[in-house]
């Protein structure tokens, strides 16, 4: 195969790799447009509101272990709040980070997700992973009922479509997924902004006063700063998803 046919054929991979990808990006849009406009789709988007705040403490916890520390234990009770509760790390620095981990960690599962969705068999094997580190989870830190039946419902679920669901089903399931994290950053922003919580566990500092107490200034300014961090770690993920080549460069491929 001459060098010009070689190049031709990783560009038209390339192209439908891209429209694929872009293909399961429009169906997670339109299903979830039309979980929010049909008849009592609030009941249905409610265990997607859970996972934003599966995917919120869970960052608290592994920023933790990331830096020294330990994850002891971790919450989710029914009207959606969590706690993860956690030891450590020394210095005001590293708590600063665990206290950021919980604001931008459902943009960063979001981004990567976004990015490794890019590819059908990739996605499948992201949806293994995150199911068993669900179930893993449940193991060694969900202390409560409701959490344990929740976590491991989404940890089985994602489990079974890497493993029974066709590729192309498995790539919009995780698209699907990464959509709803991405959402989950705006729809609760006002929380980058507040100095406390309310919880299942009573009134809290929130996570930028957190970082306010550690590291100085407002809570407004911390809140602002992982809020931008978050849209640009979206954007980046995004980008990686949905880049592809023009139809341009494959014409000129063809002429060669």
């Amino acid at each position: 195969m001459s060098s010009a046919a070689r190049a031709f054929a990783r560009a038209h991979d390339h192209a439908q790799v891209t429209r694929r990808a872009r293909g399961a990006l429009f169906a997670s849009a339109a299903i979830t447009l039309l979980l929010y406009a049909v008849p009592f789709g609030g009941l249905l988007i409610y265990p997607l509101l859970l996972l934003s705040t599966l995917a919120h403490e869970l960052g608290h916890g592994l920023a933790a272990l990331a830096t020294g520390g330990s994850f002891e234990a971790f919450y989710l009770w029914p009207d959606g709040s969590g706690m993860a509760v956690h030891t450590g790390p020394e210095g005001h620095a590293l708590q600063a980070i665990v206290a950021a981990g919980g604001l931008i960690g459902p943009a960063v599962v979001a981004g990567l997700c976004f990015a490794l969705a890019r590819r059908e068999r990739v996605a499948r094997v992201v949806l293994g992973l995150l199911g068993l580190g669900f179930l893993l989870a449940n193991v060694l830190v969900v202390e409560n009922s409701f959490g344990f039946w929740y976590i491991g419902g989404v940890g089985v679920l994602l489990l079974a479509l890497a493993a029974r669901a066709s590729a192309a089903v498995a790539q919009t399931a995780l698209v699907f997924l990464a959509v709803q994290l991405a959402l989950s950053v705006f729809s609760r922003a006002d929380y980058l902004f507040t100095a406390s919580a309310q919880t299942s566990a009573g009134v809290m500092p929130s996570d930028s006063a957190h970082i306010a107490a550690a590291l100085g200034g407002s809570y407004m300014l911390w809140g602002a700063i992982c809020g931008l961090f978050s849209v640009l770690v979206l954007v980046l993920g995004l980008w990686l998803f949905t880049r592809g080549s023009s139809r341009v460069d494959l014409a000129s491929l063809r002429r060669r």
